[in-house]
């Protein structure tokens, strides 16, 4: 299979059943992408496929052949800096332990992207999406203030 992760291809040769998750950790040596229950429910291993979210622990690799994916590690801004989300995300101390940062990271990336083709969010349904992953240590305070600075910043 053969795919585009965060603007570089990456090919390899997959068993039928590898995880794209598997795929990203092992072929393409991408581990911002965390494995947490394996059964999709706390959106750790959330990545974009063509844009849209898709949770890597339930999406065979051979899903996604041809496709464009963009992981935790793409999400930077053109020159390499932290994007906006990325920078309000440390500002408004919207993750602890970490673990689940990366899933929210690329759900926010794919709100923003929703915010700049002209959608709109009340705070009501940004809890709405945000709660397709799983915080256990923040509370999720942090993590809808920063998106909602980043959507600002817009």
């Amino acid at each position: 299979m053969s795919v585009t992760v965060n603007g570089e291809r990456v090919s390899a040769l997959v068993e039928p059943r590898t995880l794209l998750v598997d795929f990203l950790r092992e072929s393409a040596r991408l581990t911002g992408t965390h494995a947490g229950c394996h059964q999709g429910w706390c959106g750790a291993c959330t990545v974009l496929v063509d844009g849209c979210s898709a949770r890597a622990c339930l999406t065979l690799a051979v899903q996604a052949d041809r496709a464009e994916i963009t992981t935790v590690e793409g999400v930077e801004d053109a020159d390499g800096s932290l994007s906006e989300l990325q920078r309000a995300f440390i500002e408004h101390s919207g993750f602890q332990c970490g673990f689940c940062t990366p899933g929210f990271v690329v759900l926010g990336t794919e709100i923003l992207a929703e915010a700049r083709a002209g959608a709109t969010f009340t705070r009501e349904e940004l809890k709405r999406r945000l709660a397709a992953n799983i915080c256990r240590c923040t509370g999720y305070a942090g993590i809808l203030d920063a998106l909602e600075a980043a959507l600002e910043r817009l």
